[in-house]
C-alpha cells in the first residue's frame, strides 16, 4: 500500500487554520479581541518554537465553540470555510493531492489541529481519512446529543503523537510500517518525528529549521506557495 500523508497548516493550506479560526471567532464577536489575540499569539509563538502545551491550547481554542453549541458552531464554521479557508487553498496544493490520488495512493491528512476545525477542510481536499486532535465529548444538558468539553480524547496528533496515531491507524488494518510505502509532506520542524519515520519525507514550504535539516539530509524540498504569516 502506498500512503500519501499530508500535514495541513502551511503545507496544503496557505494559512494556519487553528490560528485563523481564532481570528474568525473574534471577528464574529465570540471572544474579546484584545485578550484573545494576545493569548492566541502567545500559543502560536510556542507552536513555532516547539514548546506548545497542546492540552492548554485546545482548551483555550475551543472555549468559544463549546459555549455556543453545535448549531451555532457549524454555521460559524461554514462562514469560516467560505471567507478564510477556501481562498487559502492554492491550485498547486490541490494538484499535489490529485497527483497522489491519480496514482491510486491512499490519502491521509495528519494534523495537530483539532477535528472540529479541520474535518471540513479535509473534505474540501477530498481526503476522507483525517488524523487530527480528537475532542472529548459529553452529553448536552437538553439531551439532544453530545458536544465537546474542551479536553482532548486519546493521543493528540502532534509531534511524536503523529507517529503514534499513524501507527495505530495502520494497526487497525493489520498493517505495520514495513508493509506500506509512506510519503509525508510537512512544513514544520515539529513534524520531524514522522518525517524521520516515513520512506519519503518532503519538506513542503518548510520553516527555517526544517529547511536546513532537509538540505543537510538531502530530502526533497517543495515550495507550493509563499507563506502568509
Amino acid at each position: 500500500m502506498n500512503l500519501a500523508l499530508f500535514d495541513l497548516d502551511h503545507t496544503l493550506l496557505q494559512i494556519d487554520s487553528d490560528y485563523a479560526w481564532g481570528v474568525h471567532t473574534t471577528r464574529i464577536g465570540w471572544t474579546d479581541p484584545e485578550a484573545f489575540a494576545r493569548r492566541n499569539d502567545e500559543f502560536y509563538a510556542h507552536y513555532k518554537a516547539g514548546t506548545l502545551d497542546i492540552h492548554d491550547y485546545v482548551r483555550f481554542a475551543t472555549d468559544a465553540v463549546r459555549e455556543r453549541g453545535p448549531r451555532a458552531a457549524a454555521l460559524a464554521h461554514a462562514d469560516f470555510m467560505r471567507d478564510m479557508v477556501l481562498p487559502a487553498i492554492v491550485p498547486a496544493a490541490r494538484a499535489l493531492v490529485e497527483q497522489h490520488r491519480a496514482r491510486g495512493d491512499t490519502l491521509l491528512m495528519v494534523t495537530a489541529t483539532n477535528e472540529f476545525v479541520t474535518r471540513p477542510i479535509a473534505e474540501a481536499f477530498g481526503i476522507d481519512t483525517l488524523i487530527a486532535v480528537d475532542l472529548e465529548r459529553a452529553p448536552l444538558p437538553d439531551g439532544s446529543g453530545e458536544w465537546i468539553t474542551g479536553a482532548i480524547r486519546g493521543v493528540p496528533s502532534a509531534r511524536e503523537g503523529k507517529v503514534t496515531r499513524v501507527q495505530a491507524w495502520l494497526a487497525e488494518r493489520g498493517l505495520g510500517w514495513g508493509q506500506v510505502h509512506c510519503t509525508f509532506y510537512s512544513d514544520s520542524f515539529n513534524d520531524l518525528p514522522l518525517l524521520e519515520k516515513v520512506d519519503v519525507p518532503v519538506a513542503t514550504n518548510p520553516d527555517d529549521r526544517l529547511r536546513a535539516i532537509a538540505a543537510e539530509r538531502g530530502w526533497r524540498i517543495l515550495d507550493l506557495f509563499t507563506k502568509i504569516t
